[in-house]
């Protein structure tokens, strides 16, 4: 009887266990929102290094996470209602990319976290308090790509022989170009040279931009750095080497496309630094309490087939700087 009675007790507890059990809650996927100036096609492999390494961390798309990303395509006019769209998808964080993206998303909301993957001077684009102090809800890495400008400047006059006249090509409406072109203006007077400024506000300018240059005897070209640039990448390439202007690029795609030369950020790592903030984040950091980053290492990049189709003789001490030379 004893043992009839345990084993009936035994099935009883089977049977009502779950009933006073907790139910096991599904994980929530966390959405995190990416607002791009440019396109998106564009930055989709430095997109792939911020989602692997975000997947270190624990963060996989489909799982835990999912992504909602959208682009402008270069049309800066259309960042506002893009970044009042991931609003409405009830984001948990947003990734921008861009100083534009940056600042329509920061006036879209004050309270959703936003991370800057690549953003100029955020400080005088009001994006934050201090780097070391950011407040508010915005934080990530400041790329410095502007603040280049001038070394970039010094680069060009190194290999080309008896440079006088440089042109800086800048798009309207981004703001963070200001800064940039103090910066040129700058290293121009200390180095002697006349600075053109060459404005741009769509890719159909391009040619007729070239052109002009091409008529004041511009002897070389800074591109600034700009989500339209980089869209269109391989058509500002031909057009530097069909009118036989050496140029010089923030990002290394450019020379891997044909162009001359390349100094700037290390992208890849500046989306996989933005990944690190946002599994912080994710996991309750607070943007305000994170300072932001700034790159401490950059590339030069120089292609030799390009520069012997300009005629340009790269110096050895400069072969000798880069960090990868593309025959």
């Amino acid at each position: 009887m004893r043992l009839i009675g345990l084993a009936v007790l035994f099935i009883v507890t089977l049977v009502l266990a779950p009933l006073g059990a907790e139910p096991q809650q599904p994980t929530r996927v966390q959405r995190i929102g990416v607002l791009s100036t440019g396109s998106l096609s564009a930055g989709e492999h430095l997109f792939k290094a911020f989602q692997e390494h975000l997947r270190e961390f624990g963060y996989i798309e489909g799982r835990n996470v999912g992504f909602e990303a959208r682009g402008a395509d270069g049309k800066n006019e259309r960042l506002p209602g893009l970044a009042t769209e991931l609003l409405r998808l009830d984001v948990d964080v947003i990734v921008t990319i861009g100083t534009p993206a940056a600042v329509a998303a920061k006036q879209a909301t004050s309270t959703i976290p936003i991370v800057t993957a690549v953003v100029a001077d955020p400080v005088g684009a009001g994006l934050i308090a201090s780097l070391a102090r950011p407040g508010g809800n915005v934080t990530g890495i400041a790329d410095l790509d502007e603040e280049l400008t001038g070394k970039r400047l010094e680069l060009l006059k190194e290999i080309v022989p008896g440079l006088s006249r440089v042109a800086v090509m800048w798009k309207a409406g981004n703001p963070a170009h200001e800064t940039a072109l103090r910066e040129a203006e700058a290293a121009a007077r200390s180095s002697g040279l006349q600075l053109k400024h060459r404005e741009v506000r769509a890719a159909s300018e391009f040619q007729t931009a070239f052109a002009l240059m091409t008529k004041e005897h511009i002897g070389a070209l800074v591109l600034l750095a700009d989500s339209m640039f980089a869209t269109h990448r391989t058509e500002l390439v031909h057009l530097s080497t069909k009118n036989r202007m050496p140029a010089i690029f923030w990002r290394r795609e450019f020379v891997e496309a044909g162009g001359l030369m390349s100094y700037g950020t290390i992208y890849p790592e500046l989306y996989r630094r933005a990944a690190d903030y946002v599994a912080k984040i994710l996991k309750g950091a607070k943007p305000a309490d994170l300072p932001v980053e700034q790159p401490t290492k950059f590339e030069l990049v120089i292609n030799l087939k390009t520069a012997k189709a300009l005629g340009l003789t790269i110096p050895q001490t400069l072969l000798q700087r880069a960090d990868q030379v593309i025959e």
